[in-house]
């Protein structure tokens, strides 16, 4: 359940392009390798690019091969959010922005240690901010 009104999520759609409003909210999916935040190698954090809360640590992203940018761990437990999606006919974990409740990808468990998680997320909902010192 996002923390943020309906009232308020609805003023940040308003402001969305098409490409980042599709995945958010109608849980589209971007092509694999083609969101330049999956070469991304800077230090920083990845927020969600609706609402702007921090989603994950550039420390956790990781080279999956999947062509989405993919990380081991969220910036927080209480980051992200998950449901469970049947779209393929068999179920997926899906994740959310916690604040928001935009659509951010899936987690999936063969992901490295220590976590052993996998959370591939679509470039277009993730705003990456460097480090300081780092742009």
């Amino acid at each position: 359940m996002p923390r943020l009104s309906e009232a308020e999520i609805a003023r940040l759609r308003a402001a969305l392009d098409p490409a980042t409003e599709a995945i958010a909210f109608a849980e589209g999916t971007e092509p694999p390798f083609s969101h330049p935040l999956n070469n991304e190698k800077r230090s920083g954090t990845y927020h969600c690019a609706v609402c702007g809360e921090p989603a994950f640590a550039a420390a956790n992203k990781y080279e999956s091969g999947s062509g989405w940018p993919s990380f081991w761990q969220a910036v927080s437990a209480d980051a992200i959010e998950t449901s469970t999606d049947y779209k393929l006919r068999y179920p997926r974990t899906e994740i959310h922005c916690a604040n928001c409740g935009a659509h951010m990808g899936h987690v999936f468990t063969d992901g490295p240690p220590p976590t052993g998680e996998r959370y591939c997320t679509n470039g277009g909902v993730l705003d990456f901010r460097p480090a300081t010192g780092e742009d």
